[in-house]
C-alpha cells in the first residue's frame, strides 16, 4: 500500500496563467516515494509562471516529455534531467536528490544506475535549509522518532522516514510557512511518510512491532504472563490502529510514547482542547471494542 502526501500549495487564484494545454494530473500508478519529490516539484512549476516550452529550452527534453515527467508517466527520470529542472525552477538540490534516489531504489534501479545518473551534479544551497526549518527540526525530532518507532520497528527504516520527512518539508517550506500552522503542516508530512513505510492490514497501519516492544519492557515474571500480556496488548494495538488518523496520532503519542497532552499539542500543532477531545473519543471507541487496560502513560 502507498500513502501520498500532497502539499496544500498556494491559492490557485494567485497562480500565474500560462498559455497552452493545462498540465494533467499525476498518474495513479505513481508510488509514494516518487510522489514525495514529484508533488513539490509540480507545485513549484505551477506557481512559477513558466511554460513547458520555456523550460524545454533549458532542459534537453521536448515539451511532451517534460509533461510526462511532471505527471510521473514513462521511465523513471535520470538525475541529470531532474537536476536541470531543479536549477530552472530554483529548487534546492540536496533534499530533491535524496527523495529522487529513494524513489529510484523503489523503482528497481540499481545503485550503479543511480551513481551514473548523479555524477557530480548534487548541490546543496550554501545556506542550507531555512533557519525556521532547522529550528522546527530541533524541536520535534525526538517526538517524530518515537512516533515512527510505533510503526517501524527497524531503526534504519525509522531514521529514513524522518530524513525523508524533513527533505519533503524543505522542498515545500514556503507553503509550510504560509499554512495556518507550520507544525501541523510538518506533522501531516511525517504521518504520510511513516504510514507509507509501515505494514498495513485492511488499509490501516499496524502497531504489532510496538506491541512486542511494550510487553518486553514490562518484564513479566513468567512466560505464561508474557503470553497473556502480549495477547491483551495485541488486541489493544489492533483496535488503536482502526482509529481515525487524528485519534490514532493522539493515542500513539499519549499511550505508546508517554507524552503529556501539552507535548502532543505542540507536536501536532493543534489546540490542547482538540487533543483532549480526540483522546476522549478514542477511549470511548476502545472501551466499546475491548476491555481497556491500565497504562503507564503520562497524565495531562
Amino acid at each position: 500500500m502507498t500513502t501520498s502526501f500532497t502539499a496544500p500549495g498556494p491559492d490557485r487564484d494567485s497562480v500565474p496563467l500560462r498559455p497552452g494545454r493545462k498540465l494533467g494530473p499525476i498518474a495513479a500508478t505513481v508510488g509514494s516515494a516518487h510522489r514525495a519529490w514529484l508533488d513539490p516539484t509540480r507545485e513549484r512549476y505551477l506557481t512559477s509562471g513558466r511554460t513547458l516550452s520555456d523550460l524545454s529550452r533549458g532542459i534537453p527534453l521536448a515539451k511532451s516529455k517534460l509533461s510526462e515527467l511532471l505527471r510521473g508517466i514513462g521511465h523513471y527520470p535520470r538525475w541529470e534531467v531532474i537536476h536541470r529542472l531543479a536549477e530552472e525552477l530554483g529548487i534546492p538540490g540536496w533534499p530533491l536528490h535524496r527523495l529522487w534516489k529513494q524513489a529510484a531504489l523503489d523503482a528497481g534501479k540499481t545503485r550503479e544506475w543511480i551513481d551514473r545518473s548523479t555524477g557530480n551534479t548534487v548541490t546543496i544551497a550554501p545556506s542550507g535549509p531555512p533557519l525556521e526549518h532547522g529550528a522546527l527540526r530541533s524541536m520535534v525530532t525526538e517526538g517524530y522518532l518515537r512516533y515512527a518507532g510505533a510503526f517501524l520497528p527497524d531503526l534504519a527504516t525509522r531514521n529514513a522516514a524522518i530524513e525523508d520527512t524533513f527533505a519533503i518539508l524543505w522542498l515545500s517550506f514556503g507553503d509550510a510557512l504560509a499554512s495556518p500552522d507550520t507544525r501541523r503542516y510538518a506533522w501531516d508530512i511525517l504521518r504520510a511518510t511513516v504510514q507509507a513505510k509501515a505494514d498495513h492490514r485492511d488499509h490501516r497501519p499496524q502497531l504489532t512491532g510496538a506491541a512486542f516492544d511494550t510487553v518486553a519492557l514490562r518484564g513479566q515474571a513468567s512466560p505464561e504472563g508474557e503470553l497473556a500480556q502480549l495477547a491483551e496488548t495485541l488486541e489493544l494495538f489492533a483496535a488503536i490502529s482502526r482509529l481515525p488518523d487524528a485519534q490514532l496520532d493522539v493515542m500513539v503519542l499519549r499511550r505508546l510514547c508517554g507524552f503529556t497532552s501539552e507535548k502532543v499539542s505542540d507536536l501536532l500543532g493543534i489546540p490542547l482542547a482538540v487533543v483532549w477531545s480526540n483522546e476522549r473519543h478514542a477511549e470511548r471507541f476502545l472501551e466499546d471494542t475491548i476491555e481497556l487496560p491500565e497504562t503507564g502513560g503520562t497524565t495531562p
